[in-house]
């Protein structure tokens, strides 16, 4: 039995205990890409803020990074690469600081044992200065790249401060997506969601329909997004949104209270809500999304 099969029996599963399986769009469908269609996984980390300081909702916001970075180094099957869906480190007014907590990040995830390490910015690393810093260290804070027979496209939806992608960037995108067949298998990742979740708290982008306008036509579209702290799965139209948990804290249900305040440490639980996800596709399949809870073993 190949590597490939045991994995896809343990993602199914996983469906009753750590993880589920999701169709995102893609089942049924043969890709038509640049190259073939091929097994392939990664993984997705998202909203790390390092450099935040808060003992009441995360005592070990100092080591809780560094326990993620070896949990993912554990994974029984090496991911093909890693993506980390924005708010790497924690916001600060200070442009000095920004880099230092950017030097810092970038320093412990080196550790990850993986070929390649994608990140996107979100708003607590480039709002403030349009990504100016995250440029510096992770350079472009939107492209697109193919993996396997799927396209990815990262865009930035955090780098202005109104929280759109700006005419420029949906200009890029459109040229971006004219090349690709109408019938290829399509990822974009994304900070904030492109739909309106919860506006009042933050959790949309203001031009997210303009996005989702030019990605209707593409029939095999999924969207894995960070920013609000929690597993959380959507569909606009045959578009699956993904969200991701937080490697720092958890934020409560959208809408579920006036404010979006973070939930308290619980020291009977205390990597409760804390995670990163495995993502895996099939060929002429789906993404099996398998989370991961940090354990800190």
């Amino acid at each position: 039995m190949t590597a490939a099969v045991d994995r896809r029996d343990f993602l199914r599963l996983a469906g009753v205990g750590a993880g589920v399986v999701f169709a995102s769009g893609l089942a049924g469908c043969a890709a038509r890409a640049a190259q073939p269609a091929t097994d392939f996984h990664f993984v997705q980390l998202s909203d790390s803020h390092w450099g935040f300081d808060g003992p009441v909702v995360n005592p070990q916001a100092r080591t809780t990074l560094a326990r993620a970075v070896a949990e993912v180094n554990a994974l029984a099957l090496p991911p093909e690469f890693i993506v980390f869906t924005g708010d790497l480190t924690h916001t600060t007014d200070d442009p000095q600081e920004r880099r230092k907590r950017l030097r810092e990040f970038k320093a412990i995830v080196a550790d990850l044992q993986v070929r390649e390490l994608r990140f996107l910015p979100g708003e607590h690393d480039a709002s403030l200065d349009r990504g100016a810093a995250f440029q510096e260290f992770f350079g472009p804070t939107h492209y697109s790249f193919d993996h396997r027979g799927v396209h990815f496209v990262a865009l930035d939806n955090v780098s202005d401060p109104a929280a759109r992608v700006g005419d420029e960037q949906l200009a890029w995108l459109a040229q971006d997506l004219a090349a690709l067949d109408k019938d290829a298998p399509l990822v974009v990742l994304t900070h904030r969601p492109l739909f309106d979740l919860a506006p009042q708290w933050d959790w949309a982008t203001r031009d997210g329909e303009q996005v989702l306008a030019q990605l209707m036509p593409h029939a095999n579209v999924t969207v894995f997004y960070g920013h609000i702290h929690q597993e959380h799965h959507h569909r606009t139209g045959h578009i699956a949104h993904h969200a991701a948990t937080s490697l720092i804290f958890p934020l409560p249900a959208p809408g579920s209270q006036p404010q979006r305040t973070p939930i308290k440490w619980d020291p009977a639980q205390p990597w409760h809500g804390l995670g990163f996800r495995e993502i895996e596709r099939h060929a002429g399949a789906e993404f099996a999304i398998d989370q991961h809870a940090i354990t800190g073993a």
